[in-house]
């Protein structure tokens, strides 16, 4: 992984990093265990301070490692990330111990976050879960305060994406369903 791209994202614009709707990466840690899952059903919810909401079934590993340690990140996959995000979002580490592995999911560590990142993505939240254990029992919802980011910078710069001028394969990916997804395609500009 080329560290070197990785920059700081100012909190209050954290949103940017994922209201443009991509698939997400969910990864989470507690003790020795840490898994990543896929989730679609993410989206930004404030923005001072920042916070995201997440989507995160009561049948799955990375459930049971946010609840204990309250911290997840959020991050954005690509196109080269294709067939990982795939995998990561079709088995469950309850029944496959080694699903990372299976994956191919590397992971990097930030300092000062207890939490694993996975290597390759274009944008990274950090988060603290606020417990809201309704929405969380009743509609498997959490919301996350948003603690750190950083984005690739090949990608986003200034707290813009770079979609257009940017490697394809850079671009972040978007689940419809079935294994269907799209790339991000042409950006486009509104009168002003």
């Amino acid at each position: 992984m080329a560290t070197t791209h990785i920059a700081s994202v100012p909190l209050e614009k954290a949103y940017r990093l994922i209201n443009h709707g991509p698939t997400t990466l969910i990864s989470s840690r507690y003790g020795e265990t840490e898994n990543v899952m896929a989730a679609s059903w993410a989206c930004g919810l404030d923005y001072v301070p920042a916070k995201v909401t997440v989507v995160i079934d009561s049948h799955t590993k990375t459930r049971e490692l946010v609840e204990k340690s309250g911290l997840f990140v959020m991050q954005v996959p690509t196109v080269a990330l294709l067939n990982t995000t795939r995998t990561l979002g079709n088995i469950s580490m309850n029944d496959i111990p080694d699903k990372l592995n299976i994956a191919g999911v590397e992971l990097f560590e930030m300092p000062g976050i207890d939490v694993p990142f996975v290597e390759d993505c274009i944008a990274w939240l950090a988060c603290k879960v606020i417990p809201e254990p309704h929405n969380q029992e009743a509609y498997d919802l959490f919301i996350g305060e948003v603690v750190g980011a950083w984005a690739d910078t090949r990608v986003f710069n200034n707290g813009h994406w770079l979609f257009d001028t940017a490697d394809p394969e850079l671009r972040s990916i978007h689940y419809i369903s079935g294994g269907q997804f799209y790339a991000i395609g042409e950006g486009m500009e509104a009168y002003k």
